[in-house]
C-alpha cells in the first residue's frame, strides 16, 4: 500500500522471472512526502489508471517497452480500446525493488553492483520544458546545489521561463527523502554503463515529446514530468511505475497548474506547510517526528473542484467521455478562486 496506489503482488519477481502485479489506483493524494493526506480526490485514481493507460499504449506503438499489461474490469485485463468505462486498476509486469542500506544516516547502494537483470532503477528521471514558479529548481540554485552550468543556462533565470532545450534531472527513489543528484552520481549508484545511460536520456526526451504533444492538443502546456524505469529479465530497459498523468507532470492551462500543483499551492499558505520545511531542515531522515500538527483538509467545494479537473482531463486527453463533468476550462476558472 502506498501513500496514492496499492499494488496485489499475484506472482512474485525474481532475478530471472517478471512478476505479474495489479495497480490500484486509489483517490488518496500526497503533497510534500507527507504521505495520505486526510481528502481523497473522488474518482481521481481512474482518471489517472485511464491515463496512464493511453500514454503506454501510445508508447508500446512507437516501440518503447513497458510494463503496463492491461487495465482489469469484471475479472479480466482489458486494452483501453476494449472499455465503455473507466477502471482505477492496471496490471503489470513486475520488477524486483532493491533497496540500499542505510548506515550512519548514509545510503549504501553497492548492492547494485552484484544485480544485473529484473529490478527497479532508483532513479526518478525528471524532464523540465519550463521553470514555473515552484520549479525546484530555482531553490537549488538559490542554496548552490545546482549550477547554471549543469542546466545549460548563462543567466538566473525567471519563473515562468520556458527552455529552448529540455532539462533533464535525476533524483533518489527509494530514499526517505528524495535527493536531487548529478548525473554522475545518478549513474554510478545505479551501476549504469554509458550506453544505458544515453538510452534512458533519449527515451525520456521522446516520452517528454510524446506526451507534450498530445496535452498542446487539448490546449494545456506539459512543463515537465518524471518517469521510472527498471531492467528487464534480459537487462533490457522497461518503463514502469506509470507517466503522463497529473500526478506525474505539471500540466498547465494559461499559467494555471492542472495537476495536483494545485493542492500543494493551497497548502503553502498554512501553518502546516511551515512546519514541514522546518522540520526538513532540522533532520532530512525523521522530519515527520518533528512536526507537531497533522495537514488540514481541504475545503470542501475545492476538493470537489480538484475531483473535476482529474476527470476532465482524462476525458480530454483520452478523446472519450468517461466521466460527466464540466470543460477543464470551466473548472479551472473556479479553482482560481482558492490559490
Amino acid at each position: 500500500m502506498g501513500s496514492v496506489k496499492d499494488l496485489k503482488i499475484m506472482e512474485k519477481a525474481t532475478s530471472s522471472k517478471p512478476g505479474v502485479g495489479q495497480f490500484y489506483y486509489s483517490d488518496r493524494y500526497s503533497v510534500f512526502d507527507w504521505g495520505e493526506m486526510p481528502d481523497e480526490i473522488k474518482n481521481k485514481g481512474k482518471a489517472l489508471s485511464m491515463m496512464g493507460a493511453f500514454f503506454f499504449e501510445k508508447l508500446e506503438e512507437m516501440g518503447i517497452k513497458t510494463h503496463y499489461q492491461g487495465l482489469l474490469l469484471n475479472g479480466k485485463v482489458h486494452r483501453l480500446s476494449e472499455l465503455s468505462e473507466a477502471s482505477d486498476t492496471m496490471q503489470v509486469s513486475l520488477v524486483r525493488v532493491i533497496k540500499p542500506k542505510l548506515e550512519s544516516n548514509l545510503y549504501d547502494y553497492s548492492i547494485y553492483n552484484q544485480n544485473e537483470t529484473n529490478f527497479l532503477i532508483p532513479l526518478e528521471v525528471i524532464y523540465r520544458n519550463s521553470l514555473p514558479a515552484g520549479s525546484s529548481v530555482f531553490k537549488r540554485l538559490e542554496n548552490g546545489s545546482l549550477t547554471l552550468n549543469e542546466i545549460g543556462l548563462d543567466k538566473m533565470p525567471e519563473p515562468g521561463m520556458v527552455l529552448q532545450n529540455a532539462i533533464l534531472d535525476a533524483s533518489t527513489k527509494l530514499e526517505v527523502t528524495d535527493r536531487y543528484l548529478p548525473w554522475k552520481e545518478a549513474q554510478e549508484i545505479a551501476a549504469l554503463s554509458d550506453s544505458e545511460l544515453v538510452i534512458i536520456k533519449s527515451t525520456t526526451q521522446q516520452i517528454n515529446e510524446l506526451i507534450t504533444q498530445y496535452v498542446k492538443n487539448v490546449s494545456l502546456t506539459n512543463e515537465d514530468g518524471k518517469v521510472e524505469y527498471g531492467f528487464d529479465e534480459n537487462r533490457n530497459l522497461i518503463l514502469v511505475d506509470v507517466l503522463g498523468t497529473p500526478d506525474e507532470c505539471r500540466f498547465t492551462y494559461e499559467g494555471i497548474p492542472v495537476s495536483k500543483e494545485v493542492t500543494r499551492i493551497y497548502y503553502r499558505k498554512s501553518p502546516w506547510f511551515n512546519e514541514v520545511e522546518e522540520a526538513k531542515q532540522k533532520d532530512r531522515l525523521n522530519w515527520k517526528e518533528h512536526v507537531n500538527n497533522p495537514p488540514p483538509p481541504l475545503p470542501p467545494k475545492f476538493a470537489e473542484l480538484v475531483s473535476q479537473m482529474y476527470q476532465s482531463i482524462c476525458n480530454e486527453i483520452t478523446q472519450k467521455e468517461w466521466f460527466d463533468t464540466p470543460s477543464l476550462k470551466n473548472i479551472l476558472n473556479e479553482i482560481k478562486e482558492f490559490i
